[in-house]
């Protein structure tokens, strides 16, 4: 059977991107939490990943004894293992465009990522607010992502970005969260995408998860003292 390992829920939007992806296309899979600590060499997360993964980092998908970490690599992975659960569009061009925007997605957006850490349980409207005050670039990944998700929803005609749900949604996923936790401003058709994403039963069983792991981990709340 295969594995997915994966860090806690509410931080690693890394991890929730084959963690919905699985869910949502119903594709067995067993979940193995590691969860977040020091990162150190010595820590618990690295020494329980190394006999996994080279890279010491989730997530990494294991078939018996074979291992496939980075999301995209994972993602693929499933879509040559798996082929009726049509994981990327069927058009060849629109196919080519999904792999486009999760390259994008992978590679980019890195002042969302750093001021906006994924934070699932929190909400956290007033800092979005300071954010979206003073960071530009901040705006502009946003902006970036609006334009492409608008273009995407009036291309396929909704509900999701090519029609039915692909891998470009889990993705994008992480950045729903994002924009909830922060309540960053975006347009009411952007809103509503958000809303039908976060509706969906791989992410809502993911949301669940992180709602109940109850662990509060210093370096990931940037925002926050402990309660």
């Amino acid at each position: 059977m295969l594995k997915l390992y994966i860090g806690n829920k509410n931080y690693s939007s890394w991890s929730m991107r084959p963690g919905v992806l699985v869910r949502q296309a119903g594709i067995p899979c067993e979940e193995v939490l590691v969860r977040f600590d020091t990162f150190d060499a010595g820590s618990v997360f690295k020494k329980t990943l190394a006999s996994i993964t080279p890279t010491g980092r989730v997530p990494v998908l294991t078939d018996g004894d074979f291992a496939v970490w980075d999301t995209l690599a994972i993602a693929e992975y499933l879509v040559e293992k798996f082929p009726d659960r049509q994981l990327w569009p069927r058009d060849v061009k629109a196919r080519a465009r999904a792999r486009s925007v999760c390259a994008e997605m992978h590679s980019g957006f890195g002042a969302l990522r750093s001021h906006c850490p994924m934070n699932i349980e929190a909400s956290l409207p007033d800092v979005g607010a300071i954010v979206w005050r003073d960071q530009a670039p901040v705006r502009a990944d946003v902006e970036r992502i609006v334009q492409m998700w608008t273009d995407l929803l009036q291309e396929h005609g909704g509900p999701m970005l090519f029609g039915d749900f692909s891998i470009a949604d889990a993705f994008f996923a992480p950045v729903c969260m994002r924009l909830r936790t922060y309540a960053l401003p975006v347009p009411a058709h952007i809103t509503a995408y958000v809303e039908r994403v976060t509706a969906l039963p791989g992410v809502q069983a993911w949301i669940e998860g992180a709602l109940a792991e109850h662990d509060f981990v210093p370096m990931d709340e940037p925002y926050r003292a402990r309660r």
